[in-house]
């Protein structure tokens, strides 16, 4: 089994899909994760127009790559978020509007279902994106936070995603949370109760990215095998912890690539992460879908990075025996 090899678009939205397209396949990819800002994914474009999504496989198509997922974080963000105006900058001004944070967040809901459409018309199972989340600012539990608020916040996740993902269902598309600090979920114990929350439904799911768990102490490998059935995409993605009696888990308000954080992410296989765990706990989880390289590393070139990562996924990757090692020494 090889899984496919992809690249996430989302760092590299200053190019346009055609230089991107170019780009990842001399790097040697199979495919994109296409971003939905930028111009790799417009979703309304993908509606109003019938030839877009055939247009966006043909660029595709004539550098020798595919597509198995798209990715709509920053409007996802904003559907339970509550809205300031650091939300303004993640999303297009015709889902801003007035700035109402209701408004907003309904319209990224609406949007949201617009993506499922999108999706299936691009020939795509699966989105990725994020939730955003009503208690997060809630995390420390100072001024008191009781478990009363926490579920409230979960309501709220399951009121305003249920019909999103009504949506989905009927576009035969699933929905891949990538569990992160400042989602609903953002750990194991949470992501179980986002998936009580919506009542277990097929629609909703995980992506699964490693650097977000790492450095918060999370083993990724056991996220994996905690929910085998739910890992709908897959990132990989690297990230490091530097506490060095000064620097805090909490990064200290400061910017990322600062070197007195105390953690960040790196390229990939240059940091804390086991991939050979990850590796065998996929397979544990009969997980066949792409592999998608997220490539954040503010210390390295990124064409250089994005490089050396298909080749690291390539070298690290590898099947499930269909037999027992020792099988042969039977009689």
């Amino acid at each position: 089994m090889a899984r496919p090899v992809t690249l996430f678009t989302g760092q590299w939205a200053d190019l346009t899909l055609s230089e991107m397209a170019q780009r990842a396949s001399d790097f040697g990819y199979d495919g994109l994760e296409l971003a939905c800002w930028g111009d790799h994914f417009e979703v309304d474009r993908a509606l109003s127009s019938d030839g877009y999504c055939r247009g966006r496989r043909d660029i595709l198509e004539a550098q020798g790559l595919d597509c198995f997922a798209i990715s709509s974080h920053l409007v996802g963000q904003c559907v339970c978020d509550p809205i300031d105006e650091r939300h303004k900058a993640i999303i297009p001004a015709r889902l801003w509007g007035d700035g109402d944070p209701e408004g907003v967040r309904r319209r990224c809901a609406q949007e949201m279902k617009d993506t499922a459409k999108a999706a299936a018309l691009m020939g795509v199972k699966v989105v990725n994106g994020f939730t955003g989340s009503s208690i997060w600012h809630k995390l420390y539990f100072f001024p008191p936070t009781g478990q009363a608020d926490v579920d409230a916040g979960f309501r709220d996740f399951a009121a305003r995603w249920n019909p999103i993902f009504d949506a989905f269902d009927a576009a035969g598309v699933r929905f891949a949370l990538e569990v992160h600090p400042t989602e609903i979920a953002y750990d194991i114990h949470t992501a179980r109760r986002a998936l009580e929350a919506v009542g277990h439904r097929e629609a909703f799911g995980f992506n699964f990215d490693p650097s977000h768990l790492i450095w918060q102490g999370v083993d990724p490998a056991r996220f994996i095998d905690t929910f085998p059935d739910r890992i709908y995409h897959c990132h990989i993605k690297d990230a490091i912890r530097r506490l060095d009696g000064e620097s805090s888990i909490l990064a200290s308000h400061l910017t990322f690539g600062d070197r007195r954080r105390g953690w960040d992410f790196r390229s990939p296989g240059r940091g804390e992460v086991e991939f050979e765990e990850i590796i065998r706990a996929l397979n544990r989880a009969r997980y066949a879908g792409p592999l998608s390289v997220e490539w954040e590393d503010t210390a390295m070139d990124r064409e250089h990075g994005a490089m050396e990562a298909c080749d690291l996924v390539r070298s690290i990757d590898f099947a499930p025996s269909g037999v027992a090692f020792d099988a042969a020494f039977e009689r």
